[in-house]
């Protein structure tokens, strides 16, 4: 008896795991469904509650509306000890600018420029059209501060390894 895989499916799973933005200082390499408990703990504890229970109950991000302060409150109560690294940077994740950002239509808009802290996201002048941002990844945190602001929700925080 043969059965087919249908893979399709079986990715739909996988993706699920690798899209959510886990909480900052995640030890790189491991698999943080395989360790979390879902207790909560950093969800309660988020002094933004950008932390939110997600797929399967387990902790993620959303930038919606807030930012991540990088307060280490999730990762110092977390009862896993081998869940996070406090020595390590945050996380891997940056800004990305989305094609549906009104700059692209004309429309002048730097509501982006101005919830950034670290001043990563800057704007090059063209002659006769809005100003395009531009995100230098160097300066860029993925506090996801830029996020919320943007009347167009053409900003993204994405895992900068994928």
């Amino acid at each position: 008896m043969s059965e087919s895989i249908n893979h399709s499916r079986r990715n739909l799973f996988s993706r699920r795991k690798t899209d959510s933005i886990r909480p900052p200082w995640v030890k790189q390499g491991i698999e943080f469904t395989d360790i979390c408990t879902r207790c909560d703990k950093c969800i309660n504890a988020c002094e933004t509650q950008i932390i939110n229970r997600g797929d399967g109950g387990f902790p993620e991000i959303s930038f919606k509306d807030n930012e991540c302060t990088f307060c280490k409150q999730c990762a110092t109560v977390c009862p896993e000890k081998g869940l996070f690294d406090l020595n390590q940077t945050p996380w891997q994740h940056k800004a990305q600018i989305l094609d549906s950002c009104l700059t692209h239509q004309g429309i002048w808009c730097q509501s982006c420029k101005d919830a950034c802290e670290p001043r990563a996201i800057q704007f090059t002048l063209n002659i006769g059209k809005a100003p395009m941002p531009t995100i230098n990844t160097d300066l860029c945190t993925g506090c996801g501060a830029c996020v919320g602001p943007c009347p167009s929700q053409a900003i993204t925080i994405k895992c900068v390894n994928d």
